[in-house]
Parts: structure tokens; C-alpha cells; sequence
């Protein structure tokens, strides 16, 4: 079986946008919210785990092996489903608009579904080798 290198390449380099764009979104819409004790650990910890998903991914991206692949997208899936978490968060305290939360909450639901779906893809390589 071959495998398309520029393709695998081309999805990495258009999901690593995604998740960076998905970052800096999250970063401009909440740093519009005016400093309060009930916002300020919230937004610490969404900044923090957004930007590891997205860096991990794109460290993930450059891995040396497969069990350096593997062990990246671990962490990234990790990071997005607690992005996933403080977003949840951020809707039930009503800190954002309904409309930005539910664009939010519907892109970082896609990137864990995406990488979680890449980590059990990677697994099952990994018990083959």
C-alpha cells in the first residue's frame, strides 16, 4: 500500500492552522472580557490548554518516530478535551455570547473528535509494529 506523503503532509499543515486559528480566536474573544476573580483562573487555564493543543499538534507534526507520534497526539487530545471543558464552562456562566461560545464549543468538539480518532489510528499502528 502507498502511502501519500503529501497529503498526510497537506491535512498536518491544515490542522495545525486550525487548531493555531482556533488559539488565537479563543485568546481575542476572551481577552475582551473585563478582569474579574469568577473569569480570571478561567481564562488562564483556556489560554494554557488551547495553545498546548495546538503546539503539541505541531510538534505531533515533526515526531521522529511512531511512538513520538503517539505520544503527542496523547497529549494533544488531552489538551483539546480540557479546551472543551473550560469552554463548557465559559457557556454555562454565560462570559461570552451564545452565538461566539456555540462556533467555539462546535470547533474544539471537532478537534478532539479529530485527534482522538487519530489516536486510536496511531495505537493500532503502533500494536502492528
Amino acid at each position: 500500500m502507498m502511502i501519500d506523503m503529501d497529503a498526510d503532509n497537506n491535512y498536518n499543515q491544515m490542522f495545525s492552522k486550525r487548531t493555531k486559528s482556533l488559539t488565537i480566536t479563543i485568546i481575542n474573544e476572551l481577552s475582551e472580557i473585563p478582569y474579574s476573580d469568577k473569569i480570571s483562573n478561567i481564562r488562564k487555564q483556556v489560554f494554557r490548554s488551547v495553545s498546548s493543543t495546538a503546539s503539541n499538534y505541531r510538534a505531533m507534526c515533526r515526531a521522529r518516530s511512531l511512538k513520538e507520534k503517539y505520544s503527542k497526539i496523547c497529549i494533544v487530545v488531552e489538551e483539546a478535551d480540557e479546551t472543551l471543558f473550560w469552554l463548557e464552562l465559559i457557556e454555562e456562566l454565560n462570559l461570552l455570547q451564545t452565538e461566539t461560545i456555540k462556533s467555539l464549543l462546535k470547533e474544539a468538539d471537532e478537534i478532539v473528535k479529530a485527534t482522538s480518532s487519530y489516536k486510536k489510528k496511531l495505537g493500532e499502528d503502533l500494536k502492528a509494529t
